[in-house]
């Protein structure tokens, strides 16, 4: 991922543009953290990287659902509580979490996002689910606006996850990113290495 988003002509190129740099982000943060890394709580949030990287995955797909059902609202195929139960879960980092399996299912979802921004007409109606955060005076909302909210959140998320990261062990995006691409060392970046 070069550090910043290419040159972009349109809305929608600029959507997928900006939607990579964000997904592409939770990527870098993780980068060379361990399993047990991806858990620690360094910092007063309760949540860590590895919370954060299933977060995004689990928002990326509830939005996607309900892009893909538009007009309608995804079909209901959980009790509440099992719905509560699945939310806590995409907050939470086990001991039997991996970067490796966590990483596959939010690349899987990127993908899946990333096509559906491509494909989508950006003006259809997308009905607000019910929740107690989302507004009860409109109706629906457009792709354009859940896609825009969706890099909203992901940007959000993501600045969590570094001060998280840093915490941990020091590192900034700048040096993960060049640690994971192989970018030269300069007088003003190194490269992330683990310490020894």
């Amino acid at each position: 991922m070069p550090a910043q988003a290419p040159p972009v002509t349109n809305e929608r190129d600029a959507l997928r543009a900006y939607l990579i740099q964000q997904q592409d982000a939770f990527r870098a943060v993780a980068f060379g953290l361990t399993d047990d890394e991806l858990g620690r709580t360094p910092t007063p949030s309760a949540l860590s990287v590895g919370a954060l990287l299933k977060h995004a995955t689990h928002g990326q797909r509830t939005w996607l659902a309900s892009v893909l059902a538009a007009p309608e609202l995804p079909a209901k195929t959980q009790s509440d509580e099992e719905e509560y139960a699945e939310r806590m879960a995409y907050i939470t980092w086990s001991a039997e979490d991996t970067l490796e399996a966590a990483l596959a299912e939010y690349d899987e979802v990127s993908a899946a996002v990333l096509a559906a921004v491509a494909e989508v007409d950006l003006d259809l109606a997308v009905p607000v689910p019910p929740a107690p955060w989302n507004p009860t005076d409109i109706d629906s909302w457009s792709v354009r606006w859940v896609w825009f909210h969706l890099l909203e959140e992901l940007t959000r998320h993501a600045g969590h996850a570094d001060i998280i990261r840093e915490a941990v062990d020091g590192a900034t995006m700048f040096e993960l990113i060049a640690g994971r691409e192989g970018w030269p060392a300069t007088p003003w970046l190194t490269p992330w290495q683990r310490r020894a």
